[in-house]
């Protein structure tokens, strides 16, 4: 216990931001070592508030911003981000959304926004899923086919479809339905809407 300080302790788990048993192991002891030793000597553990943030923070980024843009990819994110703005789901602690989630009937939309996420953003295929959302007078199946080839995203990736049963045979409806882009990762989701704000500051719009 004697090889234990004070300020070796408040500077790794306050300063660097390390967890207790991350302080444990750097100093090679237990980490019931450590909290009994920030007990006696008052150095204030972390709200759960906090010690969330910080897992958030060191969790490995899943995409890659490109930089160096090229005109038309310059352009291609700035029409990315608008279309997000228009269409995609906000960030909300109310509705528990952490997800980049763009949802549209218009496969050249949809189109577009994968290329800005593919090309823009680098993100990990793998992360993307797909929500079909249909009547039940229409042909799930074949609009899988159809949102499969159309997205680049293979159908084990589409997650179980929302099929409304109120459709009216003869009254407008969509097509080939419509499709919730997904890619969780709350990290790409603050950063598109960063871009945003940028936007919004940048044509000084601002609303309380």
């Amino acid at each position: 216990m004697s090889t234990l300080s004070k300020n070796v302790i408040e500077k790794l788990y306050h300063k660097e931001k390390l967890s207790a048993a991350e302080v444990a192991k750097k100093l090679n002891t237990t980490v019931w070592s450590v909290l009994g030793f920030m007990v006696r000597n008052e150095i204030p553990r972390r709200t759960f508030r906090e010690a969330n943030e910080i897992f958030f923070q060191n969790q490995p980024l899943t995409f890659f911003i490109k930089k160096n843009l090229t005109l038309k990819e310059r352009e291609l994110k700035i029409a990315g981000i608008f279309l997000y703005w228009a269409e995609g789901g906000k960030p909300s602690k109310i509705h528990r959304n952490w997800t980049v989630d763009l949802a549209n009937s218009d496969p050249k939309m949809i189109s577009l926004f994968l290329k800005f996420l593919r090309e823009i953003c680098r993100i990990n295929e793998g992360k993307l899923s797909v929500q079909l959302y249909c009547y039940a007078n229409q042909d799930v199946e074949e609009l899988k086919r159809y949102w499969a080839k159309v997205t680049k995203i293979p159908k084990e990736k589409f997650i179980k479809p929302y099929v409304r049963q109120d459709f009216k045979p003869y009254g407008r409806k969509m097509q080939y339905g419509l499709v919730h882009i997904r890619y969780c990762d709350k990290k790409l989701l603050f950063q598109i809407d960063d871009w945003i704000k940028e936007y919004c500051k940048k044509f000084k719009i601002m609303i309380k």
